[in-house]
């Protein structure tokens, strides 16, 4: 195959010098753009760009958090508002690190955030051949050598930021030498380690992502799309920038750190003589407080046994993120309000919080849970009875059944015996109205030998149901649940993984985590909740927003984990 065969059908896509362009974009950015989304306004205005083409390239050796779906919001969002497309293109040139489990999951997780790519998922494995092509075509024109250094030799020649690299004692060797090598790389005939191919630029560059890059290693492993064809792999630095070539990438959108590896990435296209001529933006990745996105860092969580997982609901993952009830459209508003820009910060973690409040607000039925059982009878409530209440009070949901016992269970928090200043819940003598129910008053409180409150005798004021009670005005209103008809429940209540804002502070980051960031109830639910299915979300009246755990729920046995309490302490920007 010709170095270019893979391309030739591809349109002339002319970009200007992507850092000219962003510098007059963000001196003339328009209210409301931000800088790339003015760099793709202005290349469809002059006619740069026909179609705007993006993609998302994940590496598949993880599962995908919270930094990559600001990056799947940035990149499906413009390609979706500028007419274009996006392709979902897994960047798997390391079959050592990389499995088909990691494929499928950022493949789903992609769709459940609301996002669909062009056609079938795109592959950097599909390219080797191509790759290889293009690699043979640079050792021919003279910009490419085969390294017999060792690793070690290599690494210590590169230099460092303020002393030059030194050339190889490889790097002038013949063309007809580089080739035979090369080839030799690619039949297994060198061992892991034994040789590379790098490119040949300059050793003294103060970028030191251009001294002489490895494009090539030997890895003698089967790679989960293409076998055991292959004993060379392409770098990563190499495959991104040519897989963008052949896919017709417009716009390669990428984060702050990848700004150094610009220059290679424009080389490698040009000195491949590419048809495609894809440009790269670099904006800032998303960093949160309380939170660890380092892949390596999150899987030491996980294969250390700190989590449950890469699911497990306190991880930044978005399986976990999933499993713990956040919604798709609400890490959508988080990442539209985070914005883009070309500076790294710490967003508070709080605003994360507040968008998934606020998607939950209006979209969770409303259900009654007693976390923490204290039993109370009803002494003078006729019967039992079936009360209808909505499922909802703003939106319509239907209603459902909220069974009313002679005994019932409230909430421990909400009695006490010597109250503390400004308590408007349950006291000795003191009335509170049951929430959808009567007003109550308690008369008596049964303690066991332990003096611990064990049991609670009140009763109802029968002309309450529905009405206010005549003469006094009740403040406190708590919620309750039927002891004979409530539901035995395990309710999981997730709180921040870390217990500082900074998780890097100190020697370790796991030094820092949060020894009560889970805490297992036993707690009753109402009837109605225990028919929830898996991943149906709710606001438990006074507690908190919870969703049906989606493995571990049944109807026989209810598992809801806690989304997030009713405390939002982050106040957005008034618009």
């Amino acid at each position: 195959m010709k170095p270019n065969d893979a391309v030739s059908n591809l349109p002339n896509i002319p970009t200007p010098n992507s850092q000219a362009t962003v510098d007059a974009a963000q001196q003339e950015q328009q209210p409301g753009l931000d800088f790339i989304r003015q760099v793709i306004t202005d290349d469809v205005a002059a006619g740069r760009t026909a179609t705007v083409v993006t993609r998302f390239p994940p590496e598949p050796n993880g599962y995908l958090h919270i930094g990559h779906v600001k990056a799947i919001c940035l990149n499906f969002g413009v390609a979706e508002e500028f007419g274009g497309y996006c392709n979902l293109r897994f960047d798997d040139t390391n079959p050592d690190a990389e499995e088909q489990e990691y494929v499928d999951g950022i493949a789903n997780d992609v769709k459940w955030l609301g996002f669909n790519w062009k056609g079938e998922p795109c592959y950097a494995s599909s390219y080797f051949d191509q790759l290889y092509a293009w690699a043979v075509q640079l050792i021919e024109q003279g910009d490419a050598y085969v390294d017999l250094q060792t690793p070690e030799e290599i690494k210590l020649n590169r230099g460092n930021f303020v002393e030059p690299g030194k050339n190889s004692p490889y790097r002038d060797a013949t063309v007809q030498e580089n080739l035979e090598r090369f080839e030799k790389m690619k039949d297994g005939t060198f061992a892991e380690g034994q040789a590379v191919l790098r490119a040949k630029i300059d050793m003294a560059s103060p970028n030191v992502h251009m001294r002489d890059p490895i494009l090539y290693r030997i890895l003698h492993s089967e790679h989960h799309q293409t076998g055991d064809k292959w004993k060379i792999y392409p770098m990563y630095d190499y495959a991104h920038p040519l897989s963008d070539a052949i896919e017709a990438v417009t716009h390669s959108l990428c984060t702050l750190e990848f700004q150094d590896h610009r220059a290679f990435y424009d080389w490698v296209i040009e000195k491949v003589h590419s048809v495609a001529v894809p440009r790269q933006y670099e904006s800032s990745r998303l960093n949160i407080d309380y939170t660890i996105t380092s892949k390596r860092k999150l899987r030491r969580l996980v294969e250390g046994n700190f989590v449950n997982g890469w699911d497990d609901p306190r991880m930044p993952t978005v399986v976990g993120m999933r499993r713990r009830g956040f919604t798709a459209e609400g890490l959508r508003d988080f990442c539209k309000r985070v914005g883009v820009s070309k500076t790294d910060g710490v967003v508070d973690v709080a605003m994360l919080e507040f968008c998934i409040r606020q998607s939950l607000e209006n979209s969770a039925a409303r259900g009654m849970a007693v976390l923490n059982p204290l039993k109370v009878t009803l002494t003078n409530l006729p019967e039992a009875m079936d009360l209808a209440h909505a499922r909802h009070p703003n939106v319509y949901m239907g209603e459902r059944i909220i069974p009313l016992s002679k005994e019932i269970y409230i909430d421990r928090k909400d009695f006490e015996e010597v109250p503390p200043k400004g308590f408007k819940r349950l006291v000795p003598e003191g009335e509170v109205r049951l929430r959808h129910a009567y007003v109550i008053k308690c008369d008596e409180v049964i303690k066991d030998e332990n003096g611990e409150v064990v049991e609670l005798k009140c009763s109802i004021d029968p002309a309450t149901l529905g009405k206010n009670p005549e003469g006094r005005k009740v403040k406190g209103v708590i919620h309750w649940v039927s002891a004979s008809k409530g539901i035995p429940a395990e309710v999981r209540i997730y709180d921040r993984l870390f217990s500082v804002a900074d998780p890097e502070q100190g020697e370790d980051f796991l030094e820092n985590l949060n020894p009560n960031s889970l805490t297992v109830l036993q707690a009753v639910i109402e009837p109605a909740l225990a028919q929830a299915n898996p991943e149906d979300r709710f606001q438990f009246e006074r507690e908190g927003y919870f969703v049906a755990d989606r493995y571990d729920h049944s109807a026989e046995k209810p598992v809801f984990n806690r989304i997030l309490d009713l405390k939002d302490s982050f106040k957005p920007e008034k618009k």
